[in-house]
């Protein structure tokens, strides 16, 4: 049986089921999986407005590590929660995480049941909703775009709604390299609105208001409280994220190795130091004088952005890969296809295979996507993309080197505001 007739009779995974209010013997689990990791780590927790908030309230977290979710816990202590989980993290547990309160969400779609299942949690069970909103966690430390919609449901849901933002999981323990570091961690538990000022302020002022909650910058929280990271291996993984060369623009010939970055195209290399900043220690090749472009790492991750805008402003943004395609219907397994094309270009995503005798075809237009969802080293499977549907996730491996899903991310990104952009131009002009 071939891997698409496997997917077609699989069951999906059922995402009208009511949330379960976390099993009350669930809760020791989860202090005891919690509590010793965040004590290691030293967290100091900031409440700042918290005075007299209680259950049920609405918590918008900053994701970083897989820490984020022990923050949390011990946050809350000793209140318990409902959280809304992407598919792949019910994957062989879904008994437990439904049990524990997980409310399941395949990424980057528009799912009115995910809203349903909110309020049920909020408005029934009266219990605390944790959602992390920018849906993946951070790239290169520093926060991600997030939907307009979410003002719209936090005015919508009623209740007060409470920021968590953390600082220091990312250092702990960064997508692109996540070996643990025991540096200290610390969480900003702030009230942001209550009821009665939900009422009052609009939807654009609240999305304001949570945008600006949600700015964080790990590299500067770092260095301006002197967070010392000397694991030997630092910058392994970096050119993940960092995949063109600052100096000579070179793209997808970038290394890390220990503490270092560098390019294979024109030789030039930069130290990550013990206190995140990087200093070149490598002239390039046609380089009179060793000069550094950016000492702040997230800097060289904005000038990718950069670069990426000049092309979709161009018209000339394109990416066609090879790729291989997994399928996750349910939280069982994974269910080969198959190798297939992927196309990213101004038109949006475009992925066309025939896994077995069929012909397969998904369409993903620029503004279906603010944002999409990528991973690095996956399984151990290579770094991917991920598209869905509201009934299935495909998990998109591109073949060989000339590719950076780094890229295909910031482009989704930008594509979206462009042809936002584009349409209001549009709609005022008509109605001009």
């Amino acid at each position: 049986m071939t891997g698409i007739e496997k997917l077609h009779q699989e069951i999906r995974f059922d995402m009208a089921k009511k949330p379960v209010k976390q099993r009350i013997y669930l809760k020791p689990l989860t202090w005891v999986l919690s509590f010793p990791e965040v004590w290691k780590h030293h967290l100091k927790i900031n409440k700042i407005g918290m005075e007299g908030i209680k259950p049920p309230y609405l918590l918008l977290c900053t994701h970083m590590a897989f820490i984020d979710f022990k923050v949390t816990t011990a946050s809350l202590f000793p209140h318990r929660a409902s959280y809304v989980v992407a598919i792949d993290g019910f994957l062989n547990r879904e008994w437990l995480l439904r049990n524990a309160g997980g409310i399941c969400k395949r990424k980057f779609t528009n799912d009115i049941q995910l809203i349903r299942q909110i309020r049920h949690v909020l408005t029934v069970q009266k219990t605390i909703l944790a959602l992390y909103p920018e849906a993946r966690y951070s790239l290169i430390g520093t926060n991600a775009v997030l939907p307009d919609s979410l003002g719209k449901m936090a005015k919508l849901l009623g209740v007060p709604i409470v920021m968590l933002n953390m600082h220091g999981n990312y250092l702990s323990s960064p997508c692109w390299n996540l070996t643990k570091r025991n540096n200290r961690i610390e969480a900003d538990m702030t009230l942001l609105y209550t009821p009665q000022q939900l009422v009052q302020a609009s939807v654009q002022e609240i999305n304001q208001k949570i945008n600006q909650a949600f700015t964080y910058d790990e590299y500067r929280w770092q260095k301006d409280n002197n967070i010392i990271i000397d694991y030997p291996k630092r910058a392994e993984g970096l050119h993940k994220v960092l995949y063109q060369c600052p100096h000579c623009l070179t793209e997808y010939e970038m290394e890390s190795q220990g503490s270092t970055i560098g390019c294979k195209h024109c030789k030039k290399q930069w130290e990550m130091t013990e206190l995140g900043t990087l200093k070149a220690i490598t002239k390039a090749s046609d380089e009179t004088e060793l000069t550094t472009e950016f000492p702040h790492i997230p800097d060289w991750y904005e000038f990718e952005r950069l670069q990426v805008r000049k092309e979709i402003e161009k018209g000339i943004y394109n990416t066609k890969l090879p790729v291989v395609v997994d399928a996750l219907p349910n939280a069982k397994k994974f269910i080969r296809l198959g190798k297939a094309t992927l196309i990213h270009s101004m038109e949006g995503f475009s992925l066309d295979g025939t896994f077995g005798n069929e012909d397969f075809s998904l369409k993903k237009p620029v503004l279906s996507m603010y944002s999409c969802h990528i991973e690095y080293e996956y399984f151990g499977k290579g770094d991917c993309i991920d598209l869905s549907t509201l009934t299935d996730t495909y998990y998109i491996f591109p073949l060989g080197s000339s590719f950076s899903v780094t890229k295909i991310s910031l482009a989704t990104e930008e594509l979206f505001s462009y042809q936002s952009q584009a349409a209001v131009l549009e709609k005022k002009s008509a109605e001009t």
